[in-house]
């Protein structure tokens, strides 16, 4: 059985906030429920008070609260 690949139907996109502000980054799968791994460069992202990852059907998303230069 060949397994099909998850493909993004939607990528992300650039998004500003201001230092302090929460920032919600989204993307959507092209498979529900696929495992997604939100990396900084090429550290994986650990959910904590910092770093929220939710993830519903399709659609997954990173909110960053409290946001900072280092962010970027």
């Amino acid at each position: 059985v060949l397994a099909v690949p998850v493909l993004f139907k939607q990528a992300l996109e650039n998004t500003e906030t201001e230092e302090g502000k929460s920032l919600s980054l989204r993307c959507e799968l092209s498979k529900a429920d696929a495992t997604v791994v939100w990396k900084k460069g090429e550290a994986a992202l650990q959910a904590s008070a910092k770093y929220e990852m939710k993830q519903k059907g399709t659609v997954a998303e990173l909110v960053i609260h409290n946001a900072e230069p280092e962010d970027a």
